[in-house]
């Protein structure tokens, strides 16, 4: 049986997999796929991502307890702390892709090397969206606008993903990263209940369309059980 344990940072990312990725996994072939919330229980409250040494126990302990899982993660660049390997690195890089494969990299490189030679390293497909999960939603501004109840956002949207090549590259500073777009444009912007909303209005097929580096995880993962 094809396990996943998808490790993500809040209950967005939790929504996300529940609601969406579940139900396209398994349909390409994982007997299970579940979510966890990574890091510290007590600390969740206090929102952000924990510090990588927590969400790192939580996959080991994972990867260990049961042999036969995948384990994949899901966390923002843009909310990141420094304490993960590469992402103080990979802020002076000059596209967002290659910032997240950088973090990526390093997040595998630490993990393989505390798991030891025996481990199959094909176990664990480290994600870093870029730069946050709000810029996915801009991969159809008709449907996202329409998905959470505001057809007249439509072309203000639109106009903020004209200015960028691809949804993952609308940048990440405090005041112009994508979430900070949206909650000027949308007052009392709730993410885990409208941002889950937009997504399955825009469907799964066309964020990966827009979003190459998002595509492209999903491939990885689909190719773990063909």
């Amino acid at each position: 049986m094809a396990r996943l344990l998808i490790h993500v940072e809040g209950q967005t990312e939790e929504g996300l997999v529940t609601e969406i990725l579940r139900e396209h996994l398994t349909a390409k072939g994982f007997d299970r796929v579940d979510a966890t919330l990574g890091g510290n229980p007590r600390l969740r409250h206090r929102g952000g991502i924990r510090p990588w040494s927590s969400f790192k126990a939580d996959i080991m302990n994972h990867l260990k307890e049961d042999q036969g899982c995948f384990a994949t993660t899901m966390v923002d660049y843009y909310g990141m702390p420094h304490s993960w390997p590469g992402r103080a690195q990979a802020a002076g890089m000059a596209s967002a892709e290659e910032k997240a494969r950088f973090v990526e990299d390093a997040v595998s490189g630490d993990l393989l090397q505390e798991m030891g030679d025996r481990f199959d390293p094909s176990r664990f497909v480290p994600f870093v969206v870029v730069h946050e999960f709000e810029g996915l939603l801009f991969s159809d501004c008709a449907a996202f606008s329409s998905g959470i109840g505001r057809p007249e956002l439509r072309a203000e949207f639109q106009g903020i993903r004209d200015g960028f090549a691809t949804p993952e590259e609308i940048d990440d500073s405090p005041e112009t990263a994508p979430s900070k777009r949206v909650g000027a444009l949308v007052h009392g912007y709730q993410k885990p209940f409208l941002g889950i909303l937009a997504v399955l209005e825009i469907g799964l097929a066309r964020i990966q369309d827009e979003c190459p580096h998002f595509g492209d995880w999903l491939r990885r993962l689909e190719g773990l059980v063909h």
